[in-house]
């Protein structure tokens, strides 16, 4: 069982940067480092959508729409994902989820069995 809160969304101006964090809780005999983490986002009327993980390994992948422009991280010893986002977009508007990977592919929200209750994220002048 692991229970994810998000917080660090806001108001933000194009070009802009914000960063999220996702505290997790993990039950008695698992720990944090050994899930993969990811990050999903979801538009106004628009399907959910992949963002980025990171594995237990350290590796991390990011959609295309999001490359360069964001950066996932973890901290173990707070149990805590982030999400730093720079150089922000309109289109990057969105309540974002960070989600516990399962199994499956990294990109499809299926794969991901424990989910936050999301942070909204507003790029606007």
């Amino acid at each position: 069982q692991v229970q994810l809160v998000e917080s660090g969304g806001g108001l933000v101006q194009p070009g802009g940067s914000l960063r999220l964090s996702c505290a997790a809780s993990v039950a008695s005999g698992r720990t944090f480092s050994s899930y993969a983490m990811g990050w999903f986002r979801q538009a106004p009327e628009k399907e959910r959508e992949f963002v980025a993980i990171i594995r237990s390994s350290g590796s991390t992948y990011y959609s295309d729409s999001v490359k360069g422009r964001f950066t996932i991280s973890t901290d173990n010893a707070k149990n805590t994902v982030y999400l730093q986002m720079n150089s922000l977009k309109p289109e990057d508007t969105a309540v974002y989820y960070c989600a516990a990977y399962y199994s499956g592919n990294y990109y499809d929200r299926t794969s991901y069995n424990y989910w936050g209750q999301g942070t909204q994220v507003t790029v606007s002048s």
